[in-house]
This record gives structure tokens, C-alpha cells and sequence, in this order.
């Protein structure tokens, strides 16, 4: 007991000395509370920025427009006549002195239906807001209320689809603009912020962290993904770093039940700035293109054809008339570089050629059947999307020599002028290794093993010389489209 008395007015001197000589005088007891209270203040406080972003977010209500019954509305009468008629199929049995069912007057046709919910936030001190452009889809009236409760009809300014922005414009000055931050910046794991409109409860704030960043969902854009929550009525809303400035637009979550969980995408701020910007000062966005279809490259097939190390986007059609056949770009080729800048994987190009002003003249690296070309490009302005017609099928041809478990023959004029190949066989039949692989009867062979077949006798020039131990490239074309296949010739 002694000892154990020691011991505890030992520790005690001990910690009171440390203390002091700290310069921090305190009862052990204080000390442990301050520990902890150390560890507690790595957390973020969000009390500052929600009183400094928060007065700049908007709630957005739509309405829209639906034909109503041309006459006026029901006395109550009327509403007691309609209610037996409904559920008991009669009509209201006569009640001693109840009146009668006057005339009914004629009232507009059509009346303003609440359509939906979503949040916005202030661009601009002179009444710019930007949104989703799912929010305002449809809407045949837009309603911005602020969070002094003043209540703003808005003009939609124009809406993108694609990337899912809107911008609208209420008549007001003086607004609470946000800042706008640098996405560049922001790190996964870094702690942000939410502010809109759930379920229609205006300004709730939630938070979390980053969880990614450059998240693939889109054609045209890289999300931002966090784990803060999102629901109905969040779209539109800012995505707030702990600096107060927007770097996001939420609108997106993952969802198997309707509701958050735990997966929610914003679109960054720096893509939505730039269609803003084209949106306020025209009302759309303008976009380039140059006409390919285009598929992703694998490992199998960019070691099979020299490429090296997988990267760019294989070309599986060209458009007939389009900037890029005028280029000089065929189906097969591998396009690895646009304006200078590495495409590594098919949503690369996409946006680059997108994020293109119509009208420029760009640069474009090819690989060609084992060499790099340097081709330039027009970009066009972007079009409504094409459906291509699937090609007919066409009678077998004279059936050639029987090679990789299929047997060719040669085009005529009037194949190649129809599908707008300048060299190539026709599959006639194919074998099992050949069909194992992908190739069906009508497809055409544009090269093997890099190397271009313009005739059955190039064909079998071709196959006499590849090492049949090891799998074979074939470049065909299907319809309007052009891929690699790997097969293994037969012994």
C-alpha cells in the first residue's frame, strides 16, 4: 500500500514539474482533458463558412404548365356531388332547402403545376445563377427564392445537357456572388462542404471528404467524387472547400434505393465556368468534332501491332465527308496525341476535340500499321448525333484458301465503293479459332499482322510468312466500325 502511495505522489510531483516547466500549470486531471481536447482540434469547423457561402445559395422551384378543365372550380356543393359520384356511383340524394348547383364560370386553360426542386448558387452580383440543367428541363417557369426569403422569377440564360449545366437570371443587384475556386487544387481526402435544397428543405448543409478524383461517368466530363451527402433537391448545389470558394456543381449520386449512399459526383468547377461562360454569352455551347468512332486500346492488341505500352484510342470508324477522313485518318489507325496532348484512354479524346473552338486547325499523331504520322485536322462545330445504319448482308463471294479458321475473297469496284475502303477482303466463311475470336461471315479484312491485305493473294502472301506459334492481329471492318481482333492461326 505504501509502495503504491509512492508511486502515485511520485507520478504526481513528476507531472506537476513537467507542467511547470512547460509553463503550463495544471491538476492532472485538467492535463488529461487537454490531451484530449488536443486530439479533437484536427477537426474541421464549418460554423465560418456556411454564414459566408451560405447567403449565396439559392433555392430554385419550377413550374410547369398543364391544360386544367374549362370551367371554374367546384363550390362545395358541387365538390359533396362529385365525391358520391366517384365512390358510390349515384348522386347525392335531395336534401330539403340545400341549393342547387349554379353555373360554373370558364377559367384559363392551362394553370402553373409545381414541377420540381433543386438548389443554385449566386455567379454574379447582377443576378447570374448557376445550376444543373436537369433542374430546369422542362420548365415553363423557374422560381428562385434567396435565403432572405425573397422570391425571383428567372429567365433560363441556356442550358447544356451534355455536361448538365444551366445558368438562369433573376432581376436583382447587390447579390452575395461565391468565389470561385481552383480545381487543380483540391486533393483526395481534403474535407468539403454541401449546401442546397434535400427534399425541398432549403439550405441543409452536409460535409465530407474527396474520395477521387477524374471519375470516368460521363463523355465529356471528369467528375469529383465525395462521400458527402446528396439527395433529391441537392442538384445545383456548391461543392465548398474549407477556403469558401466552389470547386463543384453537385449533381450526380450512386444509388440503388433512390436515396445517398455514400457516393456522390459533382461536376468540377473549372468544366462548368467554361460552358457558362459560352452559355451566358450566346445561350449554347459550341463544340468540335471531327468524326470517328472510336474504342478503347488493349493491352493484347497495342503489344501485337508495336504499339508498346497501351495508350491512345483505336479508330473504328471515319464519318464520309467528315474533317477527319479529309485529314487523312482511316479506320485502324490508333490516334495517341491531339493538339500536343497525350490521349491515353478513350474519354480523353472526346473532350479534347469538345473543348476545341470549331474552325482551328489542330495536329493529330496516328499509328499507322507500325509508324507514327503527323496529320492536321479541322475541327467542325458538333452536330445532332448520327444513327449509323447497320451495312446489308451481302451474298458469299468465291471462297478462297482456308487461313485462321475462315475462308476470303477478293472486293469488287463496287464493295469498296460502298464501303469506303480503298483495300480489304471479305470474310465468307468462318471456322471455330476464327469465330472464338470475334469474326463473322461479312466482315471485311483490312490488315494481318500489320500489314495491309489489298487481295487474297496478299492474303496468303501474309499468312506464309507470320509466325503461326504466336497469335495474329487482324484489323477488320464491321458495318461502319473497325477493330483489332487476336487469333491464333491454324496448324
Amino acid at each position: 500500500m505504501i509502495r503504491n502511495n509512492w508511486l502515485k505522489a511520485s507520478a504526481a510531483v513528476l507531472l506537476s514539474t513537467c507542467l511547470v516547466t512547460t509553463g503550463v500549470v495544471m491538476t492532472p486531471g485538467a492535463a488529461m482533458a487537454q490531451g484530449s481536447g488536443a486530439a479533437l482540434r484536427g477537426l474541421p469547423d464549418f460554423t465560418e463558412l456556411v454564414e459566408q457561402v451560405g447567403p449565396s445559395v439559392v433555392n430554385i422551384r419550377t413550374l410547369e404548365k398543364v391544360r386544367a378543365n374549362a370551367i371554374g372550380p367546384m363550390t362545395p356543393d358541387e365538390e359533396m356531388q362529385e365525391l358520391f359520384r366517384r365512390f358510390f356511383g349515384v348522386p347525392l340524394p335531395n336534401v330539403p332547402n340545400a341549393p342547387r348547383p349554379g353555373p360554373r364560370q370558364n377559367r384559363p386553360q392551362e394553370e402553373a403545376q409545381p414541377r420540381g426542386v433543386g438548389s443554385g448558387f449566386i455567379l454574379s452580383a447582377d443576378g447570374f445563377i448557376m445550376t444543373n440543367a436537369h433542374v430546369v428541363e422542362g420548365a415553363d417557369e423557374v422560381v428562385v427564392t434567396l435565403t432572405d426569403k425573397r422570391e425571383f422569377k428567372a429567365r433560363i440564360v441556356g442550358a447544356d445537357k451534355r455536361t448538365d449545366v444551366a445558368v438562369v437570371k433573376i432581376q436583382a443587384t447587390g447579390l452575395p456572388a461565391v468565389r470561385v475556386g481552383d480545381v487543380s487544387r483540391l486533393k483526395v481526402g481534403e474535407w468539403v462542404m454541401a449546401i442546397g435544397s434535400p427534399f425541398g428543405l432549403e439550405n441543409s448543409v452536409t460535409a465530407g471528404i474527396v474520395s477521387a478524383k477524374q471519375r470516368d461517368t460521363g463523355e465529356y466530363l471528369p467528375f469529383i467524387q465525395t462521400d458527402v451527402a446528396i439527395n433529391p433537391g441537392n442538384s445545383g448545389g456548391p461543392l465548398i472547400n474549407m477556403r469558401g470558394e466552389v470547386v463543384g456543381i453537385n449533381s450526380q449520386i450512386y444509388s440503388r434505393s433512390g436515396g445517398f449512399m455514400g457516393i456522390s459526383f459533382s461536376i468540377p468547377m473549372d468544366e462548368a465556368m467554361r460552358v457558362s461562360e459560352q452559355l451566358r454569352s450566346t445561350g449554347r455551347v459550341s463544340r468540335g468534332r471531327i468524326g470517328v468512332q472510336i474504342a478503347p486500346v488493349t493491352k493484347e492488341v497495342a503489344e501485337s501491332i508495336g504499339l508498346g505500352k497501351t495508350q491512345g484510342v483505336l479508330v473504328r470508324g471515319v464519318e464520309e465527308g467528315s474533317p477527319a477522313e479529309k485529314a487523312g485518318i482511316e479506320a485502324g489507325d490508333i490516334i495517341t496525341r491531339f493538339e500536343g496532348k497525350a490521349i491515353d484512354k478513350p474519354a480523353d479524346l472526346p473532350r479534347a476535340v469538345g473543348n476545341t473552338k470549331p474552325g482551328s486547325r489542330v495536329a493529330i499523331t496516328v499509328f499507322r500499321r507500325g509508324k507514327t504520322h503527323e496529320l492536321n485536322v479541322m475541327v467542325a462545330e458538333i452536330e445532332a448525333e448520327k444513327q449509323i445504319a447497320a451495312l446489308p448482308d451481302k451474298k458469299p463471294l468465291t471462297t478462297a484458301v482456308q487461313y485462321l479458321g475462315l475462308s476470303v475473297s477478293d472486293l469488287t469496284d463496287a464493295l469498296k465503293k460502298e464501303f469506303r475502303v480503298r483495300r480489304g477482303v471479305r470474310v465468307d466463311a468462318v471456322a471455330e479459332v476464327a469465330s472464338r475470336a470475334g469474326i463473322r461471315e461479312g466482315d471485311l479484312i483490312l490488315a494481318v499482322a500489320n500489314t495491309e491485305v489489298s487481295s487474297v493473294k496478299e492474303f496468303e502472301a501474309i499468312m506464309s510468312r507470320i509466325d503461326k506459334t504466336r497469335p495474329v492481329s487482324v484489323l477488320i471492318r464491321r458495318g461502319d466500325g473497325a477493330q483489332y481482333v487476336l487469333i491464333r492461326p491454324v496448324n
